[in-house]
């Protein structure tokens, strides 16, 4: 294919003597990324969809922000997590628009629960809802801050925790947010926000925000979207899995005791209406808790079906039905009286329309008419327990979940929304220390993905270190609704033969074994020895986690285990130490950077398939069964090589570092789908000698009988 002018200029630019090299210290050219930025420009300009693997050390953020930043168009920018997102917009993209002395407008765009919120704030100021002296301090913190911040983004109070409980009284959510109708709209700092990223050419959003706009679950960017010519999603092989969270349903614990609590908070604006408001609001906040001890006895988390099953449960949710209707009767009278009454009632009976959805009752019922008089069960409440009652009476059996197990029936499962959403839908339930998640989650995405990609008539960029398996990208352009799209694969610029070694153990038994933990600890220990500690030992399970830290404890390494500490602390200490040894399950397989020595030994204890308690996971891969697919093959496999993938590489950062992989499963060399988990990774020298892992960090050359991990071929493929 004839290269496009913006791909011509942005090769350039990346070239040796380019803007980049001129303006940039220490930017060093790489052949990978002009490819891969060639590439993007390509498809910028003809307005076409790309498919990109760029490995560990490509430059793939400059590799996208250059044709970005050259081409004009109006472009949306969608990264993994808020922190990428911080770095991507305050420390890459001004270095970059610097560097080719481009004057474009940029903004910075977050979810609404990332900024301020003048008026719930002002609603909490003497509220006697601190838990302690030390939250009331932190609160006056944040009134303070709010009269000097300019953008409201709570990313800049840095004591602020993320789990924070006065998150809820100082942010809004798309239910409780007043809009318009709200007193401090002309203040409001997500209206800002918005305004500026409405005037910008190049917006830095993330998942979260992008789905939710896409799913017009209303998070505020729609107004802005339509208008994006390019878009580029970097960490991709996220956005399936989050999409089903977004095109799906969900209802919790936290946002029903907040609604209880807002509602008696509107009372200091309408006198007298207290007195109507106490009693259902407190009715509201005793359903959650009743429902969430009821729910004890069940599995952490299971289908809806499973629920069903105990009557305690099925009692506790006639309860809280029960009570989200006698809270919209009793807000009923007041809606007209102030805006946050009329929003309360709004989230009540939105929400007494989830939690039947997802109950599996049909749309619509005829509920019996509400007491009028003053009788005893007008004062108790009790017309809202006859409506649950009558509500329960005239559903479906909840034990059936449709035609085919996971799948939803009534409401919840009509076929031309699930039309439109691609696929059926699975009900399941989650629960948290003190609370639960409600959730009802499409079992594939790809079709509104697909039909939103098209209206947009923009161009699509999907880049990340780990989307294609065994070098092809079949399993997730599926998920993406692609058919046969352009595709890219950028190899790392490491000199993998001399900076890394794959590992693999001897005389592993079957994972499945109760001993194999503490086999895969004796075969573990030498490599520490070698290496001085300095390791990242990454579980399957948090179970094996616990156990090997036991086993770990005598070693001469400082040891740092998850949940012992936030993450970013025990990472923190982890570097700080130099020569220590960090246990870890999925969360630290990605978004973990830690280059240099501090890290050189990378082990993974089993292959990372999905934990078969995944609700969502399982009825999945019961779809793929019905429709006549193999659901190891197309799912279990693929996915669990993109997962090791992940964990692989955080052993090789930049190409000054040196490391040595361990891959203790045996089933990579006994089984023959071992061999696409191998074709996977990158081209690393591979042994089974424990005194290769000994040469390898005493320098010493290595006599190998294996090349190499990687398949044979070019070093990159562009189709």
């Amino acid at each position: 294919m004839e290269p496009s002018r913006l791909g011509v200029a942005s090769r350039a630019a990346l070239s040796e003597g380019g803007d980049l090299a001129r303006n940039i210290a220490a930017f060093a050219p790489r052949p990978a990324q002009q490819d891969l930025s060639g590439a993007i420009a390509d498809a910028f300009e003809a307005r076409s969809t790309l498919l990109a693997e760029a490995g560990t050390g490509t430059g793939k953020t400059f590799a996208y922000l250059v044709p970005a930043l050259l081409s004009g168009l109006k472009t949306i920018v969608s990264t993994g997590t808020r922190a990428l997102q911080d770095q991507l917009y305050h420390r890459d993209l001004p270095r970059v628009r610097d560097a080719l002395g481009t004057g474009l407008k940029t903004a910075l765009l977050k979810g609404r629960a990332n900024y301020l919120c003048r008026y719930r704030t002002e609603q909490a100021k003497g509220e006697p809802r601190f838990s302690s002296r030390e939250y009331a301090a932190q609160f006056q913190r944040i009134v303070a801050w709010s009269g000097r911040t300019r953008s409201g983004d709570l990313a800049e109070l840095e004591a602020l925790a993320e789990d924070s409980p006065l998150l809820p009284m100082v942010t809004s959510t798309a239910e409780n947010c007043l809009g318009s109708d709200c007193p401090m709209y002309a203040d409001c700092f997500v209206v800002q926000a918005r305004q500026r990223a409405q005037a910008a050419d190049l917006v830095v959003v993330n998942h979260h925000l992008l789905l939710a706009d896409l799913a017009l679950k209303q998070e505020g960017f729609g107004e802005i979207l339509p208008g994006a010519q390019a878009f580029v999603v970097d960490e991709a092989h996220q956005l399936p899995e989050l999409a089903g969270q977004f095109f799906g349903e969900a209802i919790s614990a936290r946002p029903l005791v907040e609604l209880a609590r807002d509602a008696l908070a509107e009372c200091k604006q309408v006198p007298g209406s207290l007195a109507a408001m106490q009693a259902p609001a407190r009715e509201l906040e005793q359903a959650v808790r009743a429902l969430r001890a009821a729910m004890d006895e069940l599995p952490v988390r299971a289908t809806r079906r499973r629920a069903a099953e105990v009557p305690a449960v099925e009692e506790a949710f006639d309860a809280l039905q029960a009570a989200l209707l006698t809270l919209e009767e009793a807000l009923e009278p007041l809606r007209a009286s102030a805006p946050g009454f009329e929003s309360c009632h709004a989230r009540a009976r939105e929400f007494s329309a989830r939690l039947r959805r997802w109950r599996g009752f049909p749309p619509a019922v005829s509920l019996p008419a509400p007491v009028e008089d003053e009788s005893e069960e007008a004062a108790t409440g009790d017309s809202g327990a006859a409506a649950a009652s009558a509500l329960r009476a005239a559903a479906p059996t909840v034990a059936a979940e449709g035609a085919g197990e996971g799948e939803d029936v009534g409401e919840a499962g009509d076929p031309k929304r699930d039309a439109r959403r691609g696929g059926g839908s699975v009900r399941w339930y989650e629960l948290t220390a003190r609370g639960f998640r409600l959730s009802r989650t499409p079992l594939d995405v790809s079709g509104p993905l697909a039909e939103h990609r098209e209206r947009s008539r923009a161009a699509w960029v999907f880049t990340s270190a780990t989307l294609a398996v065994g070098g092809q990208f079949q399993h997730y352009a599926r998920k993406l609704g692609l058919v046969e799209p352009r595709t890219l694969l950028a190899p790392s610029p490491f000199d993998w033969q001399t900076q890394a070694l794959l590992y693999l153990p001897p005389g592993l038994p079957d994972p499945m074994v109760r001993h194999y933990n503490d086999s895969m600890v004796d075969r573990i220990r030498p490599v520490l020895e070698a290496s001085g500690g300095r390791a990242f030992v990454l579980f399957a399970s948090h179970r094996a986690l616990r156990e090997t830290a036991e086993l770990l404890r005598d070693g001469p390494w400082p040891l740092f285990v998850q949940g012992e500490a936030p993450r970013h602390v025990l990472l923190e200490r982890f570097r700080a130490s130099g020569n220590g040894v960090l246990l870890g399950a999925a969360s630290f397989r990605e978004g973990v950077d830690v280059a240099g020595e501090a890290l050189s030994v990378v082990v993974i204890d089993k292959l990372p398939f999905a934990a078969p308690d995944d609700p969502v996971f399982e009825a999945r891969l019961e779809a793929i069964r019905r429709s006549g697919g193999n659901p190891f093959r197309d799912e279990q496999l693929p996915q669990a090589v993109i997962a090791l993938k992940q964990g692989a590489g955080r052993l090789i950062r930049s190409e000054s570092d040196r490391g040595v992989l361990v891959l203790c499963d045996p089933r990579l060399t006994t089984k023959t789908y071992g061999k696409t988990f191998l074709d996977s990774l990158p081209p690393l020298p591979r042994s089974r000698r424990i005194e290769d892992v000994a040469d390898f960090f005493a320098g010493r050359p290595l006599a190998l009988e294996s090349d190499s991990s990687a398949p044979d071929g070019e070093d990159y493929y562009y189709r």
